[in-house]
């Protein structure tokens, strides 16, 4: 594992390359801020990051002692919120349960947060804490999982700031997961684009001016095959790859995108989670994927193709990967500000 900086090995990648998170299904990368105390008054102070890998299955957390420095800078477009309140029910991915959310808009530089039994748990990498295949959230015991596709929605349809309530069926849980319905951010769109969108105002009744995290230098992490590097750009670019060698249906794929353009809504939010399944029985060994079936996934054998054909694109699994990833870097967003930094980032797993 290694992480470096303005590191000259990274090779030169022109505009078309095609590319995978480095969130693989064993691991997730987490960057945590050190002082998470900037207001929309001094936001525009760079903030320097740690950046800290785990390995969930051995519960350790390796910390690397190195920084990445984002700077928020003006955009020049206002801070939104929802025209009105969005309310959905379905079934979760891993508990199997049902859970129910609500959305409603929000003051503006209040952000993005969850409120669970009446815990507010902002969207924020300062609460993200150790889990298997999901983003999960934590905050005074209270944890909310599996929130990535649902924060990537609201990133790519620039829904800055907003109140999450969510609620399970069991009013004793102190877990909740965000409903998982189709297994990709169709949902959270329609809804979104339904209720529409406006300026959010703070409470004085005031617009603000909406911010972006802009990189200082070049970032890069590596875990074995696996890599994620970022470059400064003016605007925001994706290109994300993965490789399967022993799932030949699903094999070598690159997609790249602008992600949060119109583009977002017609080729990255109906794309589907997938899975492998000769791994669907050690998964479920594992307590995982309880609400797991063919209706919210894709699936495909390592022997016999996918199994619940057609997809959606060739490419779906790489797609996939891309609306996980701006939902997992949506939580550098903080004031309402944009999370996703104007950056080109690459990742391969």
């Amino acid at each position: 594992m290694a992480l470096h900086r303005n590191t000259p090995s990274v090779p030169t990648l022109s505009s078309n390359v095609l590319t995978p998170s480095l969130q693989g299904r064993d691991s997730k990368l987490m960057v945590e801020v050190k002082d998470p105390r900037a207001t929309i008054k001094d936001v525009t102070t760079p903030t320097r990051l740690c950046c800290n890998i785990e390995n969930p299955q051995a519960k350790i957390m390796l910390t690397i002692e190195d920084v990445l420095i984002l700077k928020f800078n003006r955009t020049g477009k206002l801070q939104q919120t929802l025209a009105g309140c969005i309310e959905l029910s379905g079934k979760t991915l891993h508990s199997g349960k049902v859970s129910k959310v609500k959305i409603w808009p929000g003051f503006a530089g209040e952000g993005r947060y969850f409120e669970f039994h009446s815990n507010l748990i902002p969207a924020s990498i300062d609460f993200v804490r150790e889990s298997l295949l999901c983003t999960t959230l934590c905050k005074d015991g209270y944890k909310i999982r599996t929130v990535e596709h649902l924060l990537s929605a609201l990133e790519a349809k620039g829904i800055d700031n907003c109140r999450i309530q969510i609620q399970s069926l069991d009013s004793e849980d102190t877990e909740v997961e965000v409903p998982f319905f189709d297994g990709s951010a169709n949902a959270w769109v329609e809804a979104i684009e339904q209720v529409g969108r406006k300026e959010a105002l703070d409470w004085c009744g005031n617009n603000v001016e909406k911010l972006a995290p802009h990189l200082s230098e070049p970032f890069y992490v590596s875990r074995n095959d696996s890599f994620m590097v970022a470059f400064p750009a003016s605007k925001v670019h994706i290109s994300c790859g993965i490789d399967f060698p022993k799932v030949p249906a699903i094999g070598c794929q690159w997609f790249s995108s602008a992600a949060l353009d119109d583009s977002y809504e017609k080729h990255i939010a109906c794309s589907r989670t997938f899975c492998i399944y000769e791994e669907v029985e050690h998964m479920c060994s594992m307590g995982l994927i309880k609400g797991g079936s063919l209706d919210n996934a894709i699936v495909c054998s390592a022997t016999k193709g996918w199994l619940n054909p057609p997809l959606r694109f060739p490419d779906e699994p790489c797609r996939h990967k891309v609306l996980d990833l701006i939902g997992d870097l949506s939580l550098f967003a903080r004031s309402g500000s944009q999370g996703f930094p104007m950056a080109r980032v690459i990742s391969f797993k």
